[in-house]
């Protein structure tokens, strides 16, 4: 009924085990050692100012069913607030000296506490083996002013002169960028924590309103290059200068009952976007943002051949997303694969996809994406349910080049991607409206195989047209059915699909297609 997904030294988060996506089937109550906390009504919920290395008791109780859970908070070295280190937290203050010289001069294991205020800060460097606790109503709120963020370089050479360290990066290349406001680059045991909110603050500065004409990319709100044993929980990320979350080239980085927020037309504010990265869990998160709420990436072309190291072994489970142009997507830079994905037990809101895959010839053939799971899924108001698109023609200098845009087939070469199995099953969608899924592979490298399985989908009465996948020469549509081109297999089984215009299934320049149980509404 119950387990724990992580145990720090002053909070934790627990998972309910069923099958329902996101909420939970019925309100419950949480009380820890006999008092009451607070009523619950998601799957992930979260315990805050906690005692370190203390057992705790806690109950759980649903209707007529209790269950007790006990566990017992991660010891730590020591608890510091910091105010010890000059902080103000009022706002107008510059907190980032005291800030970072609290993170550089504390013990190893330590953990840094905000309380409630408002500290105002410029980018901060982190180090291994610590973590920062913003209680509720505390919050790190980021500096306005473009020129109070340093430019990194995208690589830095090595003196002998074999090789280079990675050290910024964006949109799947090595690049100079803007340092982020939290910053981690090859560090190790890092944890984020509390009830408190961190604020990229870009709706007051330079950052939204000129972001196609920066000299360089953008800061993240929290940039994690090289890093392994990271645990985000709890903390409310918002208004971030471009993507929130940004994992790259990093393991065991771990999302947990975290909020992200930013304006429906804010600039390619995605909410979490771990590139290149192994064992990456994201539990329990809520995202609205203006792009995409979850991309999978693993670089572009150059940077696989710098270090090619695929997205692999990646959970999302009991997520909303609310809003963005993709819950969750996979790409566009993939030029290092992506295997081995699980999405359960979400749901998707008023999203322009739902789930979303897109690459494009010059990814290069260790764009390998296979062995990707979507299942126990809702989607409301979603406008295109599933979408896989190699045809993508967004950002790059080629995108609107001959050999992207070709429709006859091409040799297949080194610059080929290859997409492999997906699966769909156990999917409610209401309200669609552009098409139930659209799947457009490559004549030359078609998409191996695509299975939906006990998939319904309802279309809004009111839908209007919409393009639903971002390729050249592309029409919007309007209450399409499922439309598969270029793929090797098509197994569809007990899938509804009411209130579509046209056939329910339409399938082009494919091999095998086995419907069984196809039903029109």
């Amino acid at each position: 009924m119950l387990h724990s997904l992580y145990l720090g030294p002053a909070s934790a988060c627990f998972e309910l085990e069923n099958d329902a996506s996101y909420f939970a089937p019925s309100p419950f109550q949480v009380y820890l050692d006999g008092a009451l906390q607070f009523e619950g009504h998601t799957n992930v919920f979260s315990l805050f100012s906690l005692q370190p290395g203390r057992e705790y008791t806690l109950a759980l109780k649903q209707g007529d069913q209790e269950c007790i859970f006990p566990f017992r908070t991660a010891e730590e070295s020591c608890a510091i607030d910091i105010r010890a280190f000059g902080a103000k937290g009022d706002g107008v203050t510059d907190d980032t000296q005291a800030i970072q010289h609290a993170i550089s001069f504390t013990p190893a294991g330590a953990r840094l506490y905000f309380p409630e205020g408002t500290y105002l800060s410029r980018p901060l460097a982190l180090r291994s083996h610590i973590t920062l606790e913003f209680a509720k109503g505390a919050m790190l709120l980021g500096c306005p002013d473009r020129q109070q963020y340093p430019i990194l370089p995208g690589t830095a050479p090595l003196l002998n002169g074999d090789g280079e360290i990675m050290v910024g990066a964006f949109e799947g290349l090595t690049r100079p960028m803007y340092q982020s406001l939290i910053h981690a680059a090859y560090c190790e045991d890092i944890a984020i924590v509390g009830e408190g909110i961190i604020d990229g603050n870009a709706q007051n500065s330079d950052f939204w309103r000129e972001h196609k004409n920066f000299p360089t990319a953008r800061p993240r709100l929290m940039f994690f290059n090289n890093c392994r044993d990271v645990v985000i929980h709890g903390v409310t990320g918002m208004n971030s200068a471009s993507w929130n979350l940004h994992p790259f080239y990093s393991e065991n980085i771990s999302f947990y009952d975290v909020k992200i927020n930013a304006p429906k037309d804010s600039p390619n504010t995605d909410a979490i976007d771990p590139e290149a990265c192994r064992n990456v869990h994201i539990i329990g998160c809520r995202l609205s943002v203006g792009d995409d709420c979850i991309a999978i990436k693993s670089g572009k072309l150059e940077l696989c051949r710098m270090r090619n190291q695929s997205a692999s072994h990646h959970t999302i489970r009991n997520c909303l997303m609310e809003f963005g142009h993709g819950a969750v997507t996979l790409g566009s830079e993939t030029a290092c694969g992506v295997r081995d994905l699980s999405v359960t037990r979400c749901l998707f809101s008023h999203t322009d996809r739902g789930l979303r895959i897109k690459t494009r010839r010059g990814r290069g053939k260790d764009c390998d994406i296979t062995g990707i799971v979507f299942e126990n899924i809702q989607m409301d108001q979603v406008i295109t349910p599933v979408v896989i698109n190699m045809w993508y023609n967004c950002c790059d200098p080629d995108r609107f080049s001959d050999y992207v845009k070709c429709r006859t087939p091409l040799p297949v070469d080194d610059r080929t991607p290859h997409l492999g199995s997906f699966t769909f099953r156990d999917i409610e969608c209401t309200g669609a409206q552009a098409a139930a899924c659209y799947i457009d592979g490559l004549p030359e490298a078609p998409i191996d195989q695509v299975t939906f399985q006990r998939v319904k989908i309802s279309f809004d009465p009111n839908a209007r047209p919409f393009t639903p996948a971002m390729q050249n020469d592309s029409s919007p549509k309007c209450k399409l059915g499922l439309y598969f081109n270029n793929v090797g297999r098509v197994i569809i089984q007990d899938v509804i699909i009411q209130g579509a215009q046209g056939d329910p299934l339409i399938a082009e320049n494919c091999g095998q297609v086995e419907a069984h149980g196809l039903q029109e509404g």
